[in-house]
């Protein structure tokens, strides 16, 4: 299929884009203290552009280190000495026919309180120690810092007003004074200035997320009662003030685009008439265009909101175009958007519509750097973002301890100069096991050369990820299946389905290399009381389709996200549920957005949450539970129970093929049990050495 429009150039002001692709700004922490590009970065957005994508835009760039600095490693233009290493960086990209803008940021409110004042202190010493200072940093971060954000020992955060921190951010917020204002203002302008000194392409304001400049634009945060407050036009004028002064300074043949939260989204959240809606956000797209932007980038939301900017799996493709086509009909400037576009179709279809100019395709380019090129040339498998959302939580939890943002669906990310050594030279290779663990092996040894084999017992592959994709509105999980299988069988692996990897066999095949990933199978110990096997069941037998339970008053036991999908799946079919977890929080350690995204629907269907309570009893037709504090036991209705107690390796084979003198790789859950995420990084790094 030919993309007629996907695929033909347009201008953003002056700067013509040779597609109409964009990757969108995402921090991904490959940065160092000082705002310079490492040259993991370079190679990051190198590979991007190799890849086809027309534009692109890097992560959120610091134009102010004291307030302003959103991460340790971030890029950053807050000083002339950035100038040259983000020249290298852009002839990088540029090189590959891509235009290269700088998204300029400023977290205000949605910072964290560790960061506010020590980032120009960490640059200083980490000179002075030559490296020394950011090894002990990432040790101690980890550690010490959730301890003083719990007891507020942070310096404070700023916002246009006095106000609450933002949702999944932390400490206390203070408003800015009119002279940092305008001190800010000039920043941003300076920052501009040297992106354009750096020979790149254009910029782009982030007044999107909750970040500062969006800040400004609402009256959740802006309750200012100067010039920068009240009506519409005075919460504009910051943000306006710098897109002026970036033209006058910069020319106004230099593009300026704007990202923009076209609605809150509070409404969707259940807090009708709070922020600011899509009409203000036309208006405020109209305002930006009168005062020279050259393009809007539509979004939505903030970290209020988080799930409707950043979505999660459940949600549907395209499902916020409505916000693109109501700014696109307002203003005679291009629209870029996301729109959560996970198919050329859908790109191409959402181009023809008028939604939008340009498809923004973040998540989608870092799950496959190739993206445009696949899509264009109609060649290669695509392997599509399944929207788990381990980009962005491994990006936040890896910043304490100097790492990077990972992708479930790409274990590459973060290694784009580490080429795979081709010395397979046709030898035989074995994999048992079609999970991610054993669908990426399997891959990775076809592209270093090997002639794979790969054993499934099942008549289909997938193993675990089969039953994440079982839950209501999870379908998208099962992609990681598709493209992962279809990928394999475009470099010759040989899939035998239905058929168990033995001893025997996997000798008679002689391989050069065996890995093993046999997954794992679900714990399901004993329980006091007196009751029925069949009533008793695991995660597995649910979502498998294995047991089927509809109309019951039914007890999971876990509230683990597994748990919680689990329960989804029962009330779906009927039943009510009680949730039964030992912990004094429900989910405890799992990502907030998964929480956010299920409860919802758990709670319209009145479940039932024992938090604190531990099974220690069933019986026919009800369990009983003891408060982990008090002693106290419960006795609660219940026709059947569902174990959601975590999983244990399968390692059985690959213990019998160590005793037969043949030399194994385990991984995946069948060495330790994890998610997709930590499957396909454990088969990368076995199949990698090899």
């Amino acid at each position: 299929m030919k993309y007629e429009i996907m695929s033909s150039p347009m201008k953003i002001g002056s700067c013509e884009i040779k597609n109409r692709i964009v990757l969108p700004p995402m921090l991904m922490g490959f940065g160092h203290f000082d705002g310079k590009p490492t040259e993991k970065m370079i190679n990051y957005y190198e590979e991007r552009a190799k890849g086809g994508c027309g534009l692109i835009m890097t992560e959120i760039t610091r134009i102010n280190d004291q307030t302003g600095a959103a991460a340790f490693a971030q890029l950053s233009v807050s000083h002339d000495y950035h100038i040259e290493p983000l020249s290298k960086l852009a002839k990088r990209v540029q090189k590959h026919g891509a235009k290269f803008f700088v998204q300029l940021h400023h977290p205000g409110r949605q910072n964290v309180g560790l960061l506010v004042g020590t980032v120009p202190l960490s640059i200083q010493l980490e000179k002075l120690t030559k490296g020394a200072y950011g090894k002990l940093l990432y040790k101690l971060t980890p550690k010490v810092g959730p301890l003083l954000l719990s007891r507020d020992i942070v310096p404070s955060s700023v916002a246009p007003s006095k106000c609450d921190p933002a949702y999944f951010a932390a400490g206390r917020v203070r408003a800015l004074r009119y002279k940092e204002i305008k001190e800010l203002e000039k920043q941003f302008i300076d920052g501009a200035e040297r992106v354009k000194k750096a020979g790149c392409d254009g910029v782009e304001l982030h007044a999107a997320h909750g970040y500062l400049l969006q800040q400004f634009a609402s009256p959740v945060t802006n309750q200012r009662t100067d010039e920068y407050g009240g009506s519409l036009e005075n919460r504009m004028r910051f943000i306006l003030n710098i897109l002026r002064g970036i033209k006058e300074r910069c020319g106004k043949d230099f593009p300026v685009i704007v990202r923009l939260s076209a609605d809150e989204c509070y409404e969707k959240i259940g807090q009708k008439g709070k922020g600011y809606t899509l009409e203000d956000g036309v208006k405020m797209a109209k305002m930006l265009e009168e005062n020279g932007a050259d393009a809007i980038d539509v979004s939505s939301a903030g970290y209020d909101t988080f799930n409707y900017w950043l979505e999660p799996v459940s949600f549907e493709p395209g499902w916020r175009k409505y916000m693109a086509k109501a700014i696109k009909d307002a203003v005679s400037i291009p629209v870029l958007a996301a729109n959560l576009i996970r198919s050329p179709e859908q790109a191409e279809q959402q181009l023809k519509e008028g939604v939008q100019d340009f498809v923004s395709l973040g998540r989608p380019q870092i799950a496959d750097p190739y993206w445009a090129k696949k899509a264009l040339s109609g060649e290669g498998t695509i392997k599509r973002c399944i929207c788990c959302l381990n980009c962005i939580e491994s990006m936040q939890n890896n910043a304490y301890i100097g790492s990077h943002g990972e992708c479930s669906v790409n274990p590459f990310v973060g290694h784009e100069s580490e080429a795979l050594v081709k010395n397979g030279n046709g030898r035989k290779a074995v994999v048992v096991g079609a999970g991610p663990a054993g669908l990426a092996a399997a891959e990775i040894l076809s592209d270093k050369g090997f002639k794979v084999t790969l054993f499934e017992k099942k008549e289909k592959a997938g193993g675990q990820i089969l039953l994440a994709a079982a839950p209501p509105k999870k379908e998208k999980t099962a992609w990681f299946v598709e493209d992962a299988v279809a990928a394999c069988k475009e470099k010759g692996v040989e899939f035998l389905l239905g058929e168990e990897g033995t001893v025997e066999k996997i000798k008679a095949l002689d391989p050069a290399v065996v890995i093993v990933a046999t997954g794992s199978k679900p714990i399901k110990p004993k329980f006091a009381g007196s009751y029925s096997e069949e009533n008793v069941v695991t995660f597995e037998d649910v979502l498998s389709g294995k047991t089927n339970i509809e109309n019951k008053n039914v007890a999971v036991i876990g509230s683990g996200m597994t748990g919680l999908e689990t329960a989804h799946t029962l009330t779906e079919k009927g039943c009510k549920v009680t949730v039964v977890e030992m912990a004094k929080e429900i989910a405890p350690g799992t990502w907030m957005q998964h929480i956010d995204d299920v409860m919802p629907h758990l709670k319209k269907a009145g479940t039932v949450f024992l938090l604190g309570e531990k099974l220690c009893e069933i019986g026919e037709g009800y369990i009983v539970t003891e408060n982990t504090k008090t002693k106290e036991t419960k006795r609660t209705e219940a026709e059947a129970v569902v174990l959601s107690l975590g999983s244990r390796p399968d390692c059985v084979l690959a213990e019998e093929l160590k005793k037969a003198g043949i030399s194994v790789h385990v991984v995946g859950d069948c060495n330790k049990v994890g998610r997709i995420a930590d499957a396909t990084k454990a088969a990368y790094l076995a199949a990698r050495t090899i």
